[in-house]
């Protein structure tokens, strides 16, 4: 999100949370909303709970912003690649390699924005320690850069540092859990099961030209056994983009 985007979606949402709770003080989270759980339970209404979901789906689909998602298949990545040092450029720890790919595919948007911003990336205040692991592995990338991209260009592009932020309210924090998920479980079904707002997050997956090294948002891996599927899913966002 740019700056402009993200006043935009907490302007939205507020208001959202305001017609629906009565008060802002409301965090989106899932699997909850399809659930129906706790403060979206309304009353037990089905009704209700599927007018709430469609509601939001629509705002979503209204508001401006890229969406990018890697999901790292722990038991396919150990086997396939860490017990047979298949590749020594990757990283071992799954959230750094995880941190590589995504990184990759941000500074690849990044350095085709017409203004060239300079990249932020804000995660979800996990506690002191895990943040302190989490803005290592981010420096070390930037650094040593990764396979494909280089640390100088991922300096170039991105801020030095990242930012953490509790997930509390109208923040786009909020946002990425509920994006996170929906790509968690679509991974998790072996890329089959796609949940009702996956049409949402589709029509905002960064794309450019032909989808390929790091042209693309969405990255699953490793995925030898269900390329086929991840594949069709980039077939069907290539002929409609």
């Amino acid at each position: 999100m740019s700056a402009e985007e993200e006043a935009a979606y907490v302007s939205a949402m507020d208001a959202f949370k305001t017609q629906v709770f009565g008060r802002i003080d409301v965090t989106l989270h899932e699997p909850d909303i399809r659930q129906g759980d706790g403060i979206f339970n309304f009353g037990n209404s089905r009704r209700s709970q599927e007018q709430f979901r469609q509601q939001l789906r629509e705002l979503l689909a209204s508001l401006s912003f890229s969406v990018f998602a890697v999901g790292v298949r722990k038991r396919a990545f150990e086997e396939e690649f860490v017990r047979a040092s298949l590749d020594p450029y990757l990283p071992h720890d799954v959230y750094a390699l995880a941190l590589h790919l995504l990184l990759e595919r941000y500074a690849d948007f990044l350095a085709h924005e017409t203004q060239s911003p300079r990249g932020r990336l804000t995660l979800e205040a996990q506690g002191p320690k895990e943040d302190a692991e989490h803005q290592r592995a981010y420096v070390e990338t930037l650094i040593d850069g990764t396979q494909w991209v280089s640390g100088s260009d991922f300096q170039k592009y991105l801020e030095t540092g990242l930012r953490f932020e509790p997930k509390s309210g109208s923040r786009p924090t909020e946002l990425a859990d509920m994006v996170a998920r929906d790509f968690f479980e679509w991974i998790r079904s072996e890329c089959q099961e796609k949940s009702s707002s996956w049409n949402i997050w589709e029509s905002k997956v960064y794309r450019r030209g032909d989808l390929r090294m790091g042209k693309f948002g969405l990255k699953v891996f490793p995925d030898s056994d269900i390329r086929e599927r991840v594949e069709r899913q980039r077939n069907q966002l290539r002929e409609g983009n």
